[in-house]
């Protein structure tokens, strides 16, 4: 119980400083002192809740204590759409898949119907023919070139 209380406390605090801006820094030691928690609970909730599908940017800089960067995309523009593609690295999984497509209709990037053609497309149902492993990178480069020409078309 400690710990989703916790979990929210941070995820608060975070959000409270994004308020009034797009971009925050802070250091992940002093936060977890501040807050009289591990520093691996901070990763915790960054991983979790301020996720590019959330649209979110994190950046961990090395080095000066663990300085920690996010940036909230404006999803008013085709910038998060570029955010979402870069994302999505060399794989993708169909629950992350659908994730990025859902904040996709939300954020109004995306029609609910583009969004079903999408997953039409890059669902484990049309890729059942791809094992596994090669399924994820298979449904990647679909979805990044699906979301591409939608973006250029």
């Amino acid at each position: 119980m400690r710990t989703v209380n916790l979990s929210n406390m941070i995820a608060r605090m975070i959000t409270d400083m994004l308020a009034d801006t797009d971009e925050v820094e802070f250091q992940r030691n002093t936060l977890a002192q501040d807050l009289g928690c591990v520093p691996s609970q901070i990763n915790y909730v960054l991983s979790s809740r301020f996720t590019p599908e959330r649209g979110y940017i994190v950046e961990s800089k090395r080095g000066g204590g663990g300085c920690i960067k996010i940036t909230r995309v404006n999803f008013s523009t085709a910038t998060p759409m570029m955010h979402i593609v870069n994302a999505i690295g060399d794989t993708l999984d169909e629950k992350t898949c659908r994730s990025y497509l859902v904040n996709l209709v939300y954020g109004e990037l995306l029609t609910k119907r583009d969004a079903q053609l999408i997953l039409a497309a890059a669902g484990d149902q049309s890729l059942k023919l791809i094992d596994q492993p090669l399924r994820d990178r298979v449904r990647a480069v679909i979805v990044k070139q699906m979301l591409l020409t939608l973006l250029h078309g």
